[in-house]
């Protein structure tokens, strides 16, 4: 929930440096790259994005993601040692109705954005914080049934940035939705 009304995960930025994430999150990660230009690490439950204009410029952070969805898998055990001490256990899922309603009795509301995805998903934004929320809302048919399966209504990740701009691009592109 803090994450959603800060934009940081315990205080570290979209925008930090791949040291001053590590700083506040740990050296336990993998890092990721497909290229010199782009890298994530991956602490877990959450991964930090960065890139760069060329091998001799430094990263510039882009953005982070919380794959709330990795809960269902493995619990507690895939979240980060720095966060699992600051909040304690985690639930195998994360009920968009439950993280809606704690936000709300906060004074802090989402608005629905049209997206790509539905109607599997639903996108979710916080203006403030420009943190998006993308839920779980109908399953495929057929789809097989496996350990640790999203439930509907479950939070699948929470990013962010998601600006006003790309906002008001999805509405433009999707429609308008009223989920």
């Amino acid at each position: 929930m803090d994450v959603v009304m800060s934009g940081t995960v315990l205080g570290a930025k979209p925008t930090d440096s791949p040291d001053q994430v590590s700083a506040i999150l740990s050296s336990d990660f993998a890092e990721n790259s497909i290229d010199d230009y782009s890298m994530w690490r991956d602490y877990g439950l959450v991964e930090f994005f960065w890139d760069r204009e060329s091998p001799d410029h430094p990263w510039q952070g882009h953005h982070f993601t919380l794959q709330v969805h990795r809960l269902s898998y493995w619990g507690s055990s895939i979240v980060n040692k720095a966060i699992r001490e600051r909040y304690g256990r985690f639930d195998r899922h994360l009920r968009f109705d439950k993280l809606q309603r704690l936000l709300s009795n906060r004074g802090v509301c989402l608005e629905d954005v049209p997206d790509a995805n539905a109607p599997a998903f639903t996108l979710h934004w916080q203006p403030a914080s420009q943190v998006s929320v993308m839920a779980f809302r109908e399953r495929e048919w057929g789809r097989p049934r496996r350990r640790g399966n999203d439930l509907v209504g479950d939070v699948h990740k929470i990013s962010s940035p998601l600006t006003a701009e790309q906002v008001a691009w999805n509405r433009a592109r999707y429609g308008r939705q009223d989920a």
